[in-house]
């Protein structure tokens, strides 16, 4: 069972709340309709339901709020919208890495493929499909995990008559095994013929509850809608004229110019309006719900009353996937992008190599790295640092990447996933840069160029330093300001504005410095230091003494304590 209770969101500058003091109750083994016009505030009250509005109030599944559940994606399954997912990704693939995020079997992705009707379109990209196809596809984001409970906005928006009864079908026998479903939809008719129970809202507050045979039979009669100026005198008119005739006649004030009347005909209120010199605006026949009253006649249940007693509702981020190492690697190798960075990057690493091997003024490391000098990274560092970015900036493009709730993860568990994996990409880029550069130049102009530099361990450090620093600037930075633009600028401003700014900062003279500090530190009692640990330490600090290595490491210190901290006031919260 769903119990939201004075659900409100937060107000806007200048305008009532979307949702205000919302409470109704969508029972199990049911499918319940959330009723109201377009702005009506429907899609405001599922984000408040998911907590992923700020506001106040509480909502309860089957007795627990969200952020008290273990495993959300098993406890409730959502569609928002769109499927939210990388346009060049297949079907299948963003299920597979969508199972990971769950925590349920790989196998699940080609059941839930079947169960919707996409067995034969698993591997058709995401950005191919038809409406009613994304539709299916995200149903089966939906029912990934398997949930108790399905909260679904505007599921049957611009479907075909028969994908429509396909679709209201299935959340039927997701109810008949006693899940909870609850969908929002503005056509009374559609809500009439496949919820069980009924909930209209208008203007964000609760205007009727009932179900289905009681809202068919008090709010789907047919009427006829008048607008006049003189409602007062031409209700009084057609009600002095029906009883006259003995014939049961409702007339309804609406507000305004409205009157809706109940039980006549427009020929014989168009006659009325004639004989008496009645001035009429519109005359029609409708079907459908009346209009709602205004949102301050609205009834509200006693509990919503006490505003004051519901908590305030603030947004919380998701949790991380459950398998994260699983679900990164998904993320990263179910697209073309991947392969397509790689690919410009070794070719674009393999051109400059042979262009500073002509000039014959290049050393050898930055001709291997094919870095010169007016340029600010080598093409591999800025390929590291592209997927690092990519890692977060993705996500917070297509949500439903990182949580069937559409919103980004700061589980510390998926933060390692990522550092993991995109440092692995990363030494991986740089390898093959490396290696593809000095094939190259010995094919081009002979062996000579391609010799292996006597200190090739320490260059391979500081390469590898440098490439993984730039991925790590990227992820971080993306996952800070929630923009893969973000993270590119981070990984350029550490040669661009940081290096620079250092060397301003240290470029005047110096009274001491840490040389020796190897040796000192060996004669300390209490450490025992391994075989030739100065050497590596000298190496360290000597990397840490270069303008980028610095700049790197307090670029990387800055953007992981600010993740954090973003990571953490967010938890603060629960």
């Amino acid at each position: 069972m769903l119990q939201a209770i004075g659900l409100t969101s937060t107000p806007r500058r200048d305008l009532a709340p979307a949702v205000d003091d919302l409470t109704f109750e969508a029972g199990s083994g049911q499918v319940t309709a959330l009723l109201g016009d377009p702005d009506s505030g429907k899609t405001t009250a599922l984000r408040l339901m998911l907590e992923l509005e700020p506001g106040r109030g509480v909502t309860c599944f089957r007795g627990r709020p969200l952020h008290r559940i273990a495993n959300p994606a098993r406890e409730v399954g959502t569609l928002l919208g769109d499927v939210p997912g990388h346009p060049a990704r297949t079907a299948r693939g963003q299920l597979r890495m969508l199972c990971a995020a769950a925590g349920v079997p790989a196998s699940r992705a080609d059941d839930l493929l079947e169960v919707v009707g996409l067995a034969g379109l698993g591997g058709q990209r995401i950005g191919t499909l038809s409406l009613g196809m994304d539709r299916r596809l995200g149903l089966a984001v939906a029912l990934l995990a398997d949930p108790h409970t399905l909260l679904l906005d505007a599921p049957a928006e611009g479907l075909s008559p028969r994908e429509n009864s396909w679709l209201h079908g299935l959340l039927r026998g997701h109810a008949a095994q006693g899940g909870t479903v609850l969908y929002t939809t503005r056509d009374p008719k559609e809500a009439a013929r496949t919820a069980d129970r009924i909930v209209t809202i208008d203007a964000g507050r609760l205007v009727a509850d009932q179900d289905a045979a009681e809202f068919a039979r008090t709010r789907l009669r047919p009427r006829v809608a008048v607008r006049t100026p003189h409602t007062t005198r031409l209700g009084a008119l057609i009600a002095r004229e029906s009883r006259e005739a003995r014939r049961s006649v409702e007339v309804v004030p609406e507000g305004g110019s409205l009157l809706s009347v109940y039980g006549s005909s427009c020929a014989e209120i168009g006659d009325t309006a004639f004989r008496h010199g009645v001035l009429l605006h519109q005359l029609a026949d409708e079907t459908g719900p009346a209009p709602a009253p205004r949102a301050t006649e609205a009834p509200a249940a006693p509990e919503a009353r006490a505003e004051s007693a519901a908590p305030p509702l603030a947004r919380h981020p998701a949790r991380g996937p459950l398998r994260p190492v699983r679900y990164e690697l998904r993320r990263l190798l179910g697209v073309r992008t991947t392969p397509l960075i790689a690919a410009a990057v070794l070719v674009t690493s393999a051109v400059i190599s042979l262009l500073l091997a002509r000039t014959g003024h290049t050393p050898p490391p930055r001709l291997l790295a094919a870095w010169p000098r007016y340029l600010p990274l080598p093409p591999a560092a800025f390929g590291a640092g592209l997927l690092g970015a990519l890692a977060f900036g993705d996500e917070f493009r297509y949500p439903a990447l990182a949580a069937g709730r559409g919103t980004v993860p700061r589980r510390l568990g998926l933060l390692a996933a990522k550092l993991g994996v995109s440092a692995t990409a990363a030494l991986i880029l740089a390898a093959l840069a490396v290696v593809t550069d000095a094939q190259v130049l010995r094919t081009v102009y002979g062996g000579d160029l391609a010799a292996v530099p006597t200190d090739w361990p320490m260059l391979c450090v500081s390469w590898g330093a440098l490439v993984v620093g730039c991925s790590w600037a990227g992820l971080l930075a993306a996952g800070v300001f929630r923009s893969t633009s973000a993270g590119l600028a981070a990984v350029l401003a550490v040669p661009v504005l940081v290096v620079p700014l250092l060397q301003k900062v240290f470029a005047g003279p110096s009274a001491r410095t840490v040389e020796g500090l190897p040796g000192r530190l060996r004669e300390l009692p209490w450490i025992s230091w391994p075989y030739q640990s100065d050497r590596w330490l000298t190496g360290l600090l000597r990397l840490l003494a270069e303008p980028v290595g610095a700049a790197l490491a307090l670029s990387l210190s800055g953007l992981l304590c600010a993740y954090l901290f973003t990571g953490l006031r967010g938890r603060a919260r629960w």
